[in-house]
């Protein structure tokens, strides 16, 4: 079944969902103060290339002082924007049954991308 899923999920956008987050990470990666922003779009982008038998759950220093201001800095910077896309895209897939499924990995999409820090794919 995840294995399924997971095609199904790559030919209805996932694939693209992936490398926007990898070409925005590379992009983050220019500069050294970036650099961990483009790390976490590159976790994000693995999750969302192959999300199905996945998940995103809290580090072990998920409540670290220096996780708490690097999320908060990524929220100012805007970021957030990509949760609000992923929200979107979930209630777009929730119309059918089919796409269900797929909606609610958009959903735990959207919450890993507004607090990344701290975070690590399972």
């Amino acid at each position: 079944m995840k294995i399924l899923g997971n095609i199904l999920w790559l030919i209805l956008g996932g694939i693209i969902i992936a490398l926007i987050y990898y070409i925005a990470g590379l992009l983050m990666c220019i500069t050294i103060i970036g650099i961990p922003f483009g790390v976490q779009l590159f976790k994000l982008g693995t999750y969302a290339f192959w999300p199905f038998g996945h998940e995103l759950v809290d580090g072990p220093n998920q409540q670290g002082c220096v996780s708490v201001v690097m999320n908060l800095i990524w929220i100012l910077l805007g970021w957030w924007e990509i949760a609000l896309i992923h929200l979107v895209c979930g209630l777009i897939f929730c119309i059918t049954i089919v796409g269900i499924p797929l909606g609610l990995q958009h959903f735990k999409m959207a919450i890993g991308s507004i607090f990344p820090f701290g975070k690590e794919i399972r």
